[in-house]
């Protein structure tokens, strides 16, 4: 195909699974460039011609006829759906249904790994597998355990449970921190579940409809569209 059109490169990108997380002019205001939430640059020129920079360039530029290349086009059944979010939690049954209940209000598609079908894999491999698929995670840090320092008990503090730490740490490895929030039940009386700098900390003190507001602005703002009215 030549002389691409703007529709049809946002269309062509949208419809390959790619979320496109800014679209504006380029520098030289000689065409539009799209920046897409896996690090992939598409410039558009007005003459018609893309050009394809940054992350997965193969790839890319096997959507738009570029080149040939061996890569295999990106399938529409791709990683990170842009409606499905990843709900990390641990014992607090109650926050779950809330921010599941929230969620769907939202127009999105929540991942909730013991309603997931396991196919003879192990938890861990659920996990991974089903990671893949979310464009956003949001961890409930409740204070389900307590720990301190070995021969520290004056430090006892309430803690996220363990499975929660380590989910935690997956989807930061996937998502990258600026698509994981992290909801704080209690913040007072808890330890936070991480020391990573930049991690977005929303807290609540009892439903976590305390939160939704910003939690939903957050995710608006990743590219996952919200009605925030609404919210």
């Amino acid at each position: 195909m030549q002389g691409w059109e703007l529709e049809d490169v946002r269309d062509t990108l949208q419809n390959n699974g790619l979320v496109i997380t800014s679209e504006a002019r380029m520098g030289n205001d000689k065409g539009t460039q799209f920046r897409c939430s896996g690090g992939e640059v598409i410039n558009l020129y007005d003459s018609g011609k893309v050009v394809v920079q940054g992350k997965r360039q193969s790839e890319i530029k096997g959507l738009f006829g570029i080149e040939h290349s061996a890569a295999p086009k990106i399938p529409k059944a791709t990683p990170h759906n842009p409606r499905k979010v990843f709900v990390v939690y641990g014992h607090d049954t109650d926050a779950r249904d809330q921010l599941e209940a929230m969620l769907r209000r939202w127009g999105l598609d929540p991942l909730i790994l013991d309603q997931l079908t396991s196919g003879g894999q192990t938890i861990i491999e659920k996990l991974e597998s089903v990671q893949k698929e979310a464009n956003f995670a949001v961890v409930l840090a409740t204070p389900d355990d307590q720990g301190h320092r070995s021969e520290h008990p004056e430090e006892l503090a309430y803690r996220a449970r363990q499975n929660v730490v380590l989910e935690l740490g997956m989807m930061l490895s996937v998502l990258g921190r600026e698509r994981v929030a992290i909801l704080l039940k209690g913040q007072e009386a808890m330890e936070k579940p991480s020391d990573i700098q930049g991690l977005l900390y929303i807290p609540f003190k009892e439903n976590v409809d305390e939160a939704k507001l910003l939690l939903a602005k957050e995710i608006d703002a990743k590219g996952i569209p919200i009605d925030l009215k609404r919210v």
